[in-house]
Protein backbone atom coordinates (compact mmCIF):
# COMPACT_ATOMS: atom_id res chain seq x y z
CA UNK A 1 0.00 0.00 0.00
CA UNK A 2 3.20 2.53 1.07
CA UNK A 3 4.51 1.99 -1.96
CA UNK A 4 1.37 2.59 -4.25
CA UNK A 5 1.33 5.75 -2.42
CA UNK A 6 4.67 6.75 -3.58
CA UNK A 7 4.20 5.57 -7.19
CA UNK A 8 0.67 6.92 -7.50
CA UNK A 9 2.37 10.81 -6.15
CA UNK A 10 5.69 10.36 -8.50
CA UNK A 11 3.56 9.02 -11.67
CA UNK A 12 0.91 12.48 -11.13
CA UNK A 13 3.71 14.67 -10.11
CA UNK A 14 5.83 14.30 -13.13
CA UNK A 15 2.32 13.72 -15.38
CA UNK A 16 1.15 17.24 -14.11
CA UNK A 17 4.42 18.87 -14.01
CA UNK A 18 3.81 20.36 -10.45
CA UNK A 19 5.68 19.68 -7.06
CA UNK A 20 5.28 16.28 -5.53
CA UNK A 21 3.88 18.37 -1.65
CA UNK A 22 0.71 19.37 -4.19
CA UNK A 23 -0.27 15.95 -4.84
CA UNK A 24 0.34 14.05 -1.07
CA UNK A 25 -1.87 17.07 -0.14
CA UNK A 26 -3.91 16.54 -2.51
CA UNK A 27 -4.30 12.79 -1.70
CA UNK A 28 -4.68 13.72 2.15
CA UNK A 29 -7.39 15.23 1.34
CA UNK A 30 -8.54 12.55 -0.73
CA UNK A 31 -8.17 10.23 1.60
CA UNK A 32 -9.65 12.12 4.57
CA UNK A 33 -13.17 12.55 2.63
CA UNK A 34 -13.12 8.56 1.95
CA UNK A 35 -12.25 8.07 5.53
CA UNK A 36 -15.30 10.39 6.73
CA UNK A 37 -17.42 8.44 4.05
CA UNK A 38 -16.08 5.43 5.61
CA UNK A 39 -18.10 6.19 9.13
CA UNK A 40 -20.47 7.36 7.62
CA UNK A 41 -20.71 10.99 9.28
CA UNK A 42 -19.63 13.53 6.37
CA UNK A 43 -19.80 16.52 9.62
CA UNK A 44 -16.47 14.72 10.92
CA UNK A 45 -13.57 16.43 11.15
CA UNK A 46 -11.03 14.30 9.57
CA UNK A 47 -6.99 14.57 9.05
CA UNK A 48 -5.00 12.24 7.60
CA UNK A 49 -0.78 12.52 7.08
CA UNK A 50 1.19 11.01 4.46
CA UNK A 51 4.77 9.80 5.33
CA UNK A 52 6.53 11.86 2.50
CA UNK A 53 9.46 9.34 2.50
CA UNK A 54 7.41 5.45 3.23
CA UNK A 55 4.12 6.43 2.18
CA UNK A 56 2.61 4.88 5.32
CA UNK A 57 -0.35 7.13 6.42
CA UNK A 58 -2.27 7.72 9.73
CA UNK A 59 -5.96 9.04 10.11
CA UNK A 60 -7.30 10.96 13.01
CA UNK A 61 -10.61 12.48 14.36
CA UNK A 62 -9.87 15.55 15.25
CA UNK A 63 -12.26 18.02 17.42
CA UNK A 64 -11.62 21.93 18.34
CA UNK A 65 -11.34 22.75 22.24
CA UNK A 66 -13.68 25.68 22.63
CA UNK A 67 -15.56 27.37 25.76
CA UNK A 68 -18.87 25.50 26.98
CA UNK A 69 -21.27 28.56 26.20
CA UNK A 70 -19.40 28.99 22.31
CA UNK A 71 -20.17 24.99 21.97
CA UNK A 72 -22.07 23.98 18.49
CA UNK A 73 -20.88 21.29 16.93
CA UNK A 74 -20.61 17.78 18.60
CA UNK A 75 -19.44 17.11 15.49
CA UNK A 76 -16.30 19.05 15.27
CA UNK A 77 -15.95 21.00 18.53
CA UNK A 78 -15.43 19.52 22.13
CA UNK A 79 -16.59 21.59 25.45
CA UNK A 80 -13.55 23.05 27.53
CA UNK A 81 -15.20 21.50 30.32
CA UNK A 82 -15.37 17.87 28.92
CA UNK A 83 -11.66 18.24 27.22
CA UNK A 84 -10.48 18.79 30.88
CA UNK A 85 -11.55 15.49 31.82
CA UNK A 86 -8.54 13.98 29.41
CA UNK A 87 -6.23 16.80 29.66
CA UNK A 88 -6.30 19.27 32.27
CA UNK A 89 -3.97 21.21 31.16
CA UNK A 90 -5.96 22.24 27.48
CA UNK A 91 -7.28 25.58 26.76
CA UNK A 92 -9.77 26.73 24.49
CA UNK A 93 -8.64 26.87 20.97
CA UNK A 94 -6.15 23.81 21.32
CA UNK A 95 -7.34 20.33 19.31
CA UNK A 96 -7.79 16.61 20.24
CA UNK A 97 -6.83 14.06 17.87
CA UNK A 98 -7.65 10.40 18.34
CA UNK A 99 -6.19 7.83 16.38
CA UNK A 100 -8.78 6.30 13.27
CA UNK A 101 -8.27 3.05 11.79
CA UNK A 102 -7.21 3.91 8.17
CA UNK A 103 -8.93 2.69 5.14
CA UNK A 104 -7.43 0.56 2.88
CA UNK A 105 -6.43 2.11 -0.51
CA UNK A 106 -7.32 0.25 -2.55
CA UNK A 107 -11.15 0.92 -1.58
CA UNK A 108 -11.16 4.65 -2.47
CA UNK A 109 -8.69 3.90 -5.55
CA UNK A 110 -6.16 5.95 -7.49
CA UNK A 111 -9.22 7.30 -9.67
CA UNK A 112 -10.67 9.38 -6.47
CA UNK A 113 -7.76 10.53 -5.49
CA UNK A 114 -6.90 11.86 -9.23
CA UNK A 115 -10.32 13.54 -9.03
CA UNK A 116 -9.17 16.10 -5.82
CA UNK A 117 -5.26 16.56 -7.42
CA UNK A 118 -6.63 17.32 -10.64
CA UNK A 119 -9.32 20.09 -9.20
CA UNK A 120 -6.29 21.54 -6.85
CA UNK A 121 -3.91 21.61 -10.42
CA UNK A 122 -7.25 22.96 -12.36
CA UNK A 123 -7.57 25.94 -9.49
CA UNK A 124 -3.51 26.45 -9.65
CA UNK A 125 -3.45 26.79 -13.69
CA UNK A 126 -6.66 29.34 -13.31
CA UNK A 127 -4.98 31.09 -10.42
CA UNK A 128 -1.31 31.14 -13.00
CA UNK A 129 -3.68 32.20 -15.73
CA UNK A 130 -5.33 35.09 -14.37
CA UNK A 131 -2.45 36.67 -12.58
CA UNK A 132 -1.11 36.21 -16.41
CA UNK A 133 -3.53 38.03 -17.28
CA UNK A 134 -3.60 40.74 -14.60
CA UNK A 135 -0.22 41.51 -15.38
CA UNK A 136 -0.69 42.05 -19.02
CA UNK A 137 -3.47 44.94 -17.55
CA UNK A 138 -5.51 43.73 -20.07
CA UNK A 139 -8.92 45.56 -18.70
CA UNK A 140 -10.69 45.46 -21.66
CA UNK A 141 -12.09 41.58 -21.27
CA UNK A 142 -14.24 40.27 -24.02
CA UNK A 143 -15.78 36.76 -24.12
CA UNK A 144 -18.81 34.87 -24.96
CA UNK A 145 -22.07 34.82 -22.79
CA UNK A 146 -22.33 30.72 -21.55
CA UNK A 147 -25.45 31.25 -19.54
CA UNK A 148 -27.97 33.28 -17.53
CA UNK A 149 -27.95 33.34 -13.69
CA UNK A 150 -30.52 35.31 -11.82
CA UNK A 151 -30.40 38.21 -14.22
CA UNK A 152 -26.55 38.16 -14.03
CA UNK A 153 -24.69 36.85 -17.70
CA UNK A 154 -21.69 34.30 -16.78
CA UNK A 155 -19.20 34.88 -19.36
CA UNK A 156 -16.45 32.71 -21.02
CA UNK A 157 -13.20 34.53 -21.46
CA UNK A 158 -10.69 31.57 -22.72
CA UNK A 159 -10.35 29.74 -19.72
CA UNK A 160 -11.35 32.30 -17.04
CA UNK A 161 -15.09 32.84 -15.89
CA UNK A 162 -16.13 36.06 -15.93
CA UNK A 163 -19.36 37.35 -14.72
CA UNK A 164 -21.73 40.66 -15.67
CA UNK A 165 -23.95 41.52 -12.90
CA UNK A 166 -27.35 42.65 -14.22
CA UNK A 167 -26.33 46.25 -12.51
CA UNK A 168 -23.63 46.26 -14.54
CA UNK A 169 -25.24 45.63 -17.75
CA UNK A 170 -26.56 49.13 -19.94
CA UNK A 171 -29.88 50.16 -19.46
CA UNK A 172 -32.63 48.13 -21.85
CA UNK A 173 -29.52 45.48 -22.88
CA UNK A 174 -30.82 42.25 -23.05
CA UNK A 175 -27.88 39.60 -23.46
CA UNK A 176 -28.68 35.86 -24.49
CA UNK A 177 -26.34 33.05 -24.72
CA UNK A 178 -23.94 33.08 -27.25
CA UNK A 179 -23.83 36.35 -27.57
CA UNK A 180 -20.36 37.96 -27.24
CA UNK A 181 -19.64 40.81 -25.20
CA UNK A 182 -17.52 43.26 -23.94
CA UNK A 183 -16.60 44.36 -20.18
CA UNK A 184 -14.21 46.45 -18.04
CA UNK A 185 -12.80 44.16 -15.59
CA UNK A 186 -13.97 46.34 -12.57
CA UNK A 187 -12.42 44.14 -9.77
CA UNK A 188 -11.66 39.97 -9.22
CA UNK A 189 -13.14 38.13 -6.70
CA UNK A 190 -11.78 35.03 -5.28
CA UNK A 191 -14.26 32.67 -3.49
CA UNK A 192 -14.96 29.06 -3.08
CA UNK A 193 -15.13 28.23 -7.13
CA UNK A 194 -11.71 29.86 -7.97
CA UNK A 195 -10.75 33.38 -8.56
CA UNK A 196 -13.74 35.25 -10.69
CA UNK A 197 -13.34 38.45 -13.12
CA UNK A 198 -16.54 41.10 -11.91
CA UNK A 199 -16.86 42.89 -15.50
CA UNK A 200 -18.89 46.20 -15.84
CA UNK A 201 -20.44 47.83 -19.31
CA UNK A 202 -21.61 51.14 -17.20
CA UNK A 203 -18.35 52.37 -15.71
CA UNK A 204 -16.98 55.50 -17.29
CA UNK A 205 -13.03 53.32 -17.61
CA UNK A 206 -15.28 51.28 -20.42
CA UNK A 207 -15.74 53.97 -22.61
CA UNK A 208 -11.99 54.91 -22.38
CA UNK A 209 -11.19 51.52 -23.11
CA UNK A 210 -13.07 51.15 -26.04
CA UNK A 211 -11.66 53.89 -27.53
CA UNK A 212 -8.22 52.96 -27.26
CA UNK A 213 -9.06 50.42 -29.24
CA UNK A 214 -10.46 52.29 -31.94
CA UNK A 215 -7.81 54.77 -31.62
CA UNK A 216 -4.30 53.96 -32.35
CA UNK A 217 -3.11 57.54 -31.54
CA UNK A 218 -3.92 57.19 -28.23
CA UNK A 219 -2.05 53.71 -27.39
CA UNK A 220 0.88 55.21 -29.50
CA UNK A 221 0.88 58.61 -27.33
CA UNK A 222 -0.17 60.90 -29.42
CA UNK A 223 -3.57 61.61 -27.69
CA UNK A 224 -4.63 61.11 -24.50
CA UNK A 225 -8.20 60.84 -22.69
CA UNK A 226 -8.18 62.85 -19.15
CA UNK A 227 -11.75 61.83 -18.28
CA UNK A 228 -15.01 60.60 -19.08
CA UNK A 229 -18.47 60.66 -17.70
CA UNK A 230 -21.66 58.50 -18.77
CA UNK A 231 -25.22 58.24 -18.47
CA UNK A 232 -24.93 54.71 -19.35
CA UNK A 233 -26.64 53.60 -23.25
CA UNK A 234 -27.80 57.50 -23.54
CA UNK A 235 -25.37 60.21 -22.90
CA UNK A 236 -21.39 60.01 -22.74
CA UNK A 237 -18.48 62.89 -22.67
CA UNK A 238 -14.88 62.38 -22.52
CA UNK A 239 -12.39 64.56 -22.79
CA UNK A 240 -9.36 64.75 -25.10
CA UNK A 241 -5.62 65.72 -24.87
CA UNK A 242 -3.33 65.97 -27.77
CA UNK A 243 0.32 65.57 -27.17
CA UNK A 244 1.09 66.58 -30.75
CA UNK A 245 0.15 69.70 -32.33
CA UNK A 246 -0.18 68.68 -35.36
CA UNK A 247 -3.39 66.31 -34.40
CA UNK A 248 -6.64 67.68 -34.22
CA UNK A 249 -7.97 65.44 -31.08
CA UNK A 250 -11.88 65.48 -31.39
CA UNK A 251 -11.21 65.13 -35.38
CA UNK A 252 -8.95 61.99 -34.40
CA UNK A 253 -11.33 60.63 -32.22
CA UNK A 254 -14.55 61.19 -34.69
CA UNK A 255 -12.56 59.37 -37.58
CA UNK A 256 -13.10 59.42 -41.29
CA UNK A 257 -16.86 59.98 -41.47
CA UNK A 258 -17.74 59.29 -37.45
CA UNK A 259 -16.34 55.71 -38.41
CA UNK A 260 -14.54 55.58 -34.65
CA UNK A 261 -16.84 57.06 -32.32
CA UNK A 262 -19.70 55.16 -34.15
CA UNK A 263 -17.93 52.08 -33.53
CA UNK A 264 -17.62 52.83 -29.61
CA UNK A 265 -21.52 54.07 -29.97
CA UNK A 266 -22.33 50.62 -31.50
CA UNK A 267 -20.76 49.03 -28.43
CA UNK A 268 -22.48 50.99 -26.25
CA UNK A 269 -26.33 50.60 -27.45
CA UNK A 270 -26.56 53.61 -29.25
CA UNK A 271 -24.96 56.30 -26.40
CA UNK A 272 -24.12 59.23 -27.71
CA UNK A 273 -20.88 60.26 -27.11
CA UNK A 274 -19.40 64.23 -26.49
CA UNK A 275 -15.97 64.70 -27.65
CA UNK A 276 -14.81 67.62 -25.32
CA UNK A 277 -11.23 69.31 -25.89
CA UNK A 278 -9.56 69.31 -22.72
CA UNK A 279 -7.49 72.51 -20.99
CA UNK A 280 -5.54 73.42 -17.95
CA UNK A 281 -7.38 76.13 -17.27
CA UNK A 282 -10.49 74.79 -15.05
CA UNK A 283 -13.01 77.49 -16.40
CA UNK A 284 -11.63 77.17 -20.35
CA UNK A 285 -12.59 73.01 -19.51
CA UNK A 286 -15.65 73.77 -18.32
CA UNK A 287 -16.66 76.02 -20.73
CA UNK A 288 -15.78 73.34 -23.09
CA UNK A 289 -17.60 70.49 -21.31
CA UNK A 290 -20.68 72.54 -21.22
CA UNK A 291 -20.99 72.69 -25.26
CA UNK A 292 -22.93 73.56 -27.46
CA UNK A 293 -24.56 75.69 -24.65
CA UNK A 294 -22.87 78.91 -24.79
CA UNK A 295 -20.80 80.69 -21.55
CA UNK A 296 -21.14 84.12 -21.05
CA UNK A 297 -18.85 84.36 -17.44
CA UNK A 298 -17.57 82.25 -15.05
CA UNK A 299 -16.74 82.49 -11.35
CA UNK A 300 -14.47 80.37 -9.21
CA UNK A 301 -14.73 79.60 -5.76
CA UNK A 302 -11.66 77.65 -5.42
CA UNK A 303 -12.37 76.84 -1.56
CA UNK A 304 -15.73 75.26 -2.40
CA UNK A 305 -13.99 73.66 -5.24
CA UNK A 306 -17.05 75.20 -7.08
CA UNK A 307 -18.13 77.35 -10.21
CA UNK A 308 -20.93 79.41 -10.95
CA UNK A 309 -21.48 79.53 -14.39
CA UNK A 310 -23.95 82.85 -15.94
CA UNK A 311 -25.34 81.71 -19.58
CA UNK A 312 -28.52 83.89 -21.43
CA UNK A 313 -31.98 83.12 -20.32
CA UNK A 314 -32.12 81.01 -23.80
CA UNK A 315 -29.09 78.99 -23.31
CA UNK A 316 -30.16 77.90 -19.26
CA UNK A 317 -32.56 75.05 -20.78
CA UNK A 318 -29.40 73.72 -22.94
CA UNK A 319 -26.51 73.95 -20.55
CA UNK A 320 -28.74 72.30 -18.05
CA UNK A 321 -29.80 69.58 -20.12
CA UNK A 322 -33.01 67.24 -20.13
CA UNK A 323 -33.37 66.17 -16.36
CA UNK A 324 -29.56 68.10 -15.72
CA UNK A 325 -27.58 65.64 -17.61
CA UNK A 326 -25.23 67.84 -19.46
CA UNK A 327 -24.42 69.80 -16.30
CA UNK A 328 -24.29 67.04 -14.16
CA UNK A 329 -22.08 64.77 -17.07
CA UNK A 330 -19.87 68.22 -17.09
CA UNK A 331 -19.69 68.34 -13.56
CA UNK A 332 -17.94 64.53 -13.25
CA UNK A 333 -16.19 65.05 -16.19
CA UNK A 334 -14.00 68.00 -14.70
CA UNK A 335 -14.00 67.14 -11.25
CA UNK A 336 -15.71 70.93 -10.40
CA UNK A 337 -19.79 71.45 -8.70
CA UNK A 338 -21.28 73.37 -11.39
CA UNK A 339 -24.10 76.03 -10.59
CA UNK A 340 -25.85 77.04 -14.16
CA UNK A 341 -27.98 80.68 -13.48
CA UNK A 342 -28.74 83.47 -15.60
CA UNK A 343 -27.33 86.86 -15.74
CA UNK A 344 -30.50 87.79 -13.05
CA UNK A 345 -29.44 85.20 -11.07
CA UNK A 346 -25.60 86.04 -10.85
CA UNK A 347 -26.58 89.94 -10.21
CA UNK A 348 -29.26 88.81 -7.17
CA UNK A 349 -26.85 86.53 -6.01
CA UNK A 350 -23.77 88.82 -6.05
CA UNK A 351 -26.33 91.50 -4.23
CA UNK A 352 -26.70 88.86 -1.27
CA UNK A 353 -22.99 88.00 -0.85
CA UNK A 354 -22.38 91.97 -0.92
CA UNK A 355 -24.71 92.67 1.65
CA UNK A 356 -23.32 89.64 3.97
CA UNK A 357 -19.61 91.03 3.20
CA UNK A 358 -20.83 95.16 3.61
CA UNK A 359 -22.04 93.78 6.89
CA UNK A 360 -19.43 92.17 7.94
CA UNK A 361 -16.51 94.42 7.46
CA UNK A 362 -18.89 97.32 9.26
CA UNK A 363 -19.36 95.75 12.08
CA UNK A 364 -16.34 94.23 12.34
CA UNK A 365 -13.69 96.94 10.69
CA UNK A 366 -15.63 100.05 12.33
CA UNK A 367 -15.84 101.47 9.40
CA UNK A 368 -18.79 103.12 7.33
CA UNK A 369 -20.86 101.55 4.11
CA UNK A 370 -18.43 103.48 1.93
CA UNK A 371 -15.31 101.92 2.45
CA UNK A 372 -17.11 98.39 3.44
CA UNK A 373 -18.08 99.02 -0.75
CA UNK A 374 -14.67 99.96 -1.94
CA UNK A 375 -13.10 96.53 -0.25
CA UNK A 376 -15.61 94.61 -1.99
CA UNK A 377 -15.20 96.52 -5.13
CA UNK A 378 -11.37 95.64 -4.83
CA UNK A 379 -12.03 91.72 -4.28
CA UNK A 380 -12.01 91.38 -0.67
CA UNK A 381 -14.27 89.09 0.61
CA UNK A 382 -13.18 88.07 4.35
CA UNK A 383 -11.50 89.50 7.49
CA UNK A 384 -8.36 87.46 6.78
CA UNK A 385 -7.47 88.81 3.41
CA UNK A 386 -7.72 92.25 5.00
CA UNK A 387 -5.16 91.31 7.75
CA UNK A 388 -2.56 89.43 5.63
CA UNK A 389 -2.82 90.39 2.19
CA UNK A 390 0.63 91.84 1.04
CA UNK A 391 0.78 96.28 2.47
CA UNK A 392 1.86 96.92 -1.37
CA UNK A 393 -1.09 95.15 -2.86
CA UNK A 394 -3.14 97.29 -0.41
CA UNK A 395 -1.69 100.73 -1.12
CA UNK A 396 -2.63 100.39 -4.52
CA UNK A 397 -6.14 100.97 -3.72
CA UNK A 398 -6.51 104.52 -5.00
CA UNK A 399 -9.32 105.10 -2.42
CA UNK A 400 -6.72 104.53 0.62
CA UNK A 401 -4.05 106.90 2.08
CA UNK A 402 -1.28 104.76 3.68
CA UNK A 403 -2.71 105.73 7.14
CA UNK A 404 -6.26 104.17 6.39
CA UNK A 405 -4.26 100.87 5.42
CA UNK A 406 -2.41 100.20 8.38
CA UNK A 407 -5.33 100.99 10.32
CA UNK A 408 -7.85 98.87 8.47
CA UNK A 409 -4.72 96.35 8.68
CA UNK A 410 -4.83 96.68 12.07
CA UNK A 411 -8.80 96.44 13.23
CA UNK A 412 -8.83 93.01 10.90
CA UNK A 413 -6.08 91.38 12.96
CA UNK A 414 -7.71 92.77 16.34
CA UNK A 415 -11.22 91.01 15.28
CA UNK A 416 -9.34 87.86 14.33
CA UNK A 417 -7.58 87.37 17.36
CA UNK A 418 -10.85 88.15 19.77
CA UNK A 419 -12.77 85.85 17.26
CA UNK A 420 -9.77 83.20 18.10
CA UNK A 421 -9.89 84.02 21.88
CA UNK A 422 -13.48 83.37 21.94
CA UNK A 423 -13.52 80.44 19.88
CA UNK A 424 -10.79 79.11 22.15
CA UNK A 425 -13.24 79.41 25.46
CA UNK A 426 -15.78 77.51 23.45
CA UNK A 427 -13.70 74.88 23.00
CA UNK A 428 -12.93 74.90 26.59
CA UNK A 429 -15.90 74.93 28.33
CA UNK A 430 -17.41 72.08 25.38
CA UNK A 431 -13.76 70.11 26.58
CA UNK A 432 -14.83 70.17 30.31
CA UNK A 433 -18.24 68.98 29.88
CA UNK A 434 -16.62 66.41 27.83
CA UNK A 435 -14.16 65.15 30.46
CA UNK A 436 -16.76 64.60 32.83
CA UNK A 437 -17.77 61.27 30.69
CA UNK A 438 -16.09 58.02 31.83
CA UNK A 439 -12.69 57.14 30.24
CA UNK A 440 -12.44 60.67 28.96
CA UNK A 441 -8.60 62.15 29.21
CA UNK A 442 -7.82 65.95 28.48
CA UNK A 443 -6.65 65.44 25.03
CA UNK A 444 -8.99 63.47 23.64
CA UNK A 445 -11.87 65.91 24.87
CA UNK A 446 -9.84 69.22 23.35
CA UNK A 447 -9.86 66.61 20.20
CA UNK A 448 -13.43 66.49 19.89
CA UNK A 449 -14.68 69.80 21.21
CA UNK A 450 -12.00 70.94 18.33
CA UNK A 451 -13.82 69.22 15.77
CA UNK A 452 -17.54 70.60 16.56
CA UNK A 453 -18.22 67.47 19.14
CA UNK A 454 -19.11 69.62 22.07
CA UNK A 455 -21.54 67.41 24.17
CA UNK A 456 -21.49 63.77 25.03
CA UNK A 457 -25.11 63.43 23.08
CA UNK A 458 -23.43 65.05 20.22
CA UNK A 459 -20.69 62.12 20.67
CA UNK A 460 -23.27 59.50 20.83
CA UNK A 461 -25.28 60.35 17.72
CA UNK A 462 -21.82 59.89 15.97
CA UNK A 463 -21.14 55.90 13.74
CA UNK A 464 -17.64 54.95 14.54
CA UNK A 465 -16.54 55.28 11.28
CA UNK A 466 -18.07 59.47 11.21
CA UNK A 467 -15.73 59.49 14.15
CA UNK A 468 -12.70 57.92 12.97
CA UNK A 469 -12.61 60.00 10.11
CA UNK A 470 -13.49 63.31 11.67
CA UNK A 471 -11.24 63.34 14.40
CA UNK A 472 -8.31 60.70 13.60
CA UNK A 473 -8.96 58.34 16.19
CA UNK A 474 -8.85 54.60 15.53
CA UNK A 475 -11.59 52.43 15.31
CA UNK A 476 -11.36 50.45 18.83
CA UNK A 477 -10.96 54.02 20.63
CA UNK A 478 -13.66 55.54 18.62
CA UNK A 479 -15.77 52.51 19.37
CA UNK A 480 -15.52 52.98 22.77
CA UNK A 481 -15.75 56.69 23.35
CA UNK A 482 -19.34 56.34 21.68
CA UNK A 483 -20.58 53.42 23.36
CA UNK A 484 -19.54 54.58 27.03
CA UNK A 485 -21.33 58.26 25.77
CA UNK A 486 -24.36 56.15 24.57
CA UNK A 487 -24.02 53.97 27.75
CA UNK A 488 -27.04 55.84 29.78
CA UNK A 489 -29.61 55.33 27.04
CA UNK A 490 -29.62 51.54 28.31
CA UNK A 491 -29.95 52.22 31.47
Amino acid sequence: MSKDVLLLVDALAREKNVEPEIVFTALEMALASATRKKFGEEDFDVRVSINRQTGDFSSFRVWRVVNDSDWLSEFQEMPLSQAKLQYPDIQAGEVIEEPLESIDFGRIGAQAAKQVIFQKIRDAEREQILNDFLERQEFLVTGTVKRMDRGNAIVESGRIEAVLPRDQMIQKENLRVGDRVRGYLMRVERGGRGPQLILSRIASEFIVKLFELEVPEIEEGLLEIKSAARDPGIRAKIAVKSNDRRLDPIGTCVGMRGSRVQAVTGELGGERVDIVLWSEDPAQFVINALAPAEVNSIRVDEDKHSMDVVVDEEQLALAIGRSGQNVRLASELTGWELNIMTEAQAREKDDVESSHLRDLFVSRLDVDEEVADILIQEGFTSLEEVAYVPLNEMLEIEAFDEDTVNELRARARNALLTEAIASEEKVEHAAEDLQHMKGMDSETAHLLANNGITTIQELADLATDELSELTGLDEERARELIMTARAPLFE
